[in-house]
């Protein structure tokens, strides 16, 4: 055997699992620009709009703890399968929705995009985790999250160019077309959105075929705990027993609603003519630069973590994270649009860091951790519903508070909270 695969047997394993990592970022990350799309298209207020996330990141509470059964039932391989098979259905659905023009019918096809998207991730992240040495398990996670983080940065861009490419029309303008220019610019609203969804089904499709035909290497969730921070393992009777874990569940929770909330405003947030008043077009592709952020620190943090413990890291990129939101919220010009776009390089390394912290020597809990995790995502549906409800009362720059206390909770939990303790 060579020496590189004897050092690395998992290599080709991790290489094909990046993949999903990229497609399920990609097609997140376009919610960023159907969120204000959306709400031009139907005339929505802020909360309204955020029905989008809200329908998207609910699909993770309620079918995260199903998908950890069921990947525990056929495999880490199976269910890889399964959730890109419905994820492209989901993708299949806004054909339809954009046809009709029916806003429910969108909310519907972003439910079943994320519940296929829901399985991948609860099947995805701990195979990550168990593909080598439990002790890099972070950093190993951190780089696939990294490409995670390249589909998000690319996705905004192409959003804007393809999505966004036709201006959306107020509710006045509209009102003063004839029929012949309301058909025709609808038509071009409908295609905008059909074209680009169509593909990506395709794509998730061809995936789950190749992922069928390969072989991947058969992996059981840890038999022994691991320490951390020096204490010794402990054994329980279920996952909800590890205090790490729920804590982590909590961290999982604001950080993924604090970062969504963060991207689903940003659109809005640049162009605000007290702030950025950039067009629609151009501020959807700075948003690029938020998710291109998230990407660059998770290859420097899978690197930095290697030396410096995993949970010290975490308590650092939260801190400035919050700071950087407070001048946001509190500052005026156009220098507050690079503060909050920074924010993403201090998010880089959060969600891989948590999620890897919180299952942390849980043995043969880690499918049942994983599960209750991946359900925590469920904070991308309330805290942006939450931010809009404050958006559309004290304004939207005011409502960044949010966020804030988000971050400083994070940094708490990698401060003493994922401590393992018996």
């Amino acid at each position: 055997m060579p020496p590189a695969r004897a050092k690395n047997p998992y290599f080709g394993a991790l290489s094909l699992l990046t993949s999903l990592f990229f497609i399920w970022g990609f097609i997140t990350c376009l919610n960023d620009i159907l969120i204000p799309h959306l709400k031009s298209v139907f005339t929505l207020n802020y909360t309204q709009a955020m029905l989008i996330q809200f329908c998207f990141f609910a699909a993770y509470f309620l079918v995260s703890i199903p998908s950890g059964a069921i990947v525990k039932k056929i495999g880490y391989k199976r269910g890889i399968i399964i959730g890109l098979t419905v994820t492209g259905v989901g993708c299949l659905l806004f054909y339809p929705a954009a046809q009709l023009r029916l806003y429910p019918l969108f909310l519907a096809a972003f439910f079943v995009l994320a519940s296929g998207i829901t399985l991948l991730q609860v099947a995805a992240n701990p195979y990550v985790t168990l593909l080598g040495n439990p002790a890099t398990a972070s950093s190993r996670l951190t780089l696939t999250q990294a490409f995670n983080s390249l589909g998000t940065t690319i996705a905004p861009y192409l959003g804007a160019v393809f999505i966004l490419a036709t201006a959306v029309k107020t509710s006045a303008e509209l009102s003063q077309l004839d029929a012949g220019q309301l058909a025709a610019y609808q038509s071009a609203q409908a295609s905008a959105v059909q074209q680009p969804y169509l593909l990506l089904a395709a794509v998730l499709f061809v995936v789950a075929g190749v992922f069928a035909t390969i072989k991947l290497p058969a992996i059981t969730d840890q038999t022994e705990a691991q320490p951390l921070l020096g204490t010794s393992p402990v054994s329980q009777s279920s996952a909800w027993q590890y205090r790490h874990l729920v804590l982590g569940a909590v961290a999982i929770f604001v950080y993924v609603g604090g970062e969504v909330a963060i991207g689903s405003f940003l659109v809005s947030f640049l162009t605000d003519p007290n702030l950025a008043a950039l067009t629609e077009q151009n501020a959807a592709k700075y948003v690029a630069f938020y998710w291109g952020g998230a990407m660059v620190g998770r290859f420097l943090g899978s690197v930095i973590m290697q030396a410096i413990p995993a949970r010290k890291v975490l308590a650092f990129n939260a801190l400035t994270a919050a700071l950087l939101v407070l001048v946001t919220m509190l500052g005026r010009g156009d220098w507050v649009m690079w503060t909050i776009l920074a924010v993403g390089l201090f998010n880089s390394i959060m969600f891989p860091t948590i999620f890897s912290l919180a299952l942390t020597g849980l043995g043969q809990h880690t499918g049942q951790g994983s599960g209750i995790l991946c359900a925590a995502i469920v904070g991308g549906a309330i805290i942006p519903l939450l931010q809009g409800l404050f958006a559309d009362h004290i304004g939207l720059q005011q409502a960044f508070f949010i966020p804030i206390l988000c971050y400083l909770y994070i940094a708490y939990y990698g401060w003493r909270g994922c401590a393992v303790r018996a």
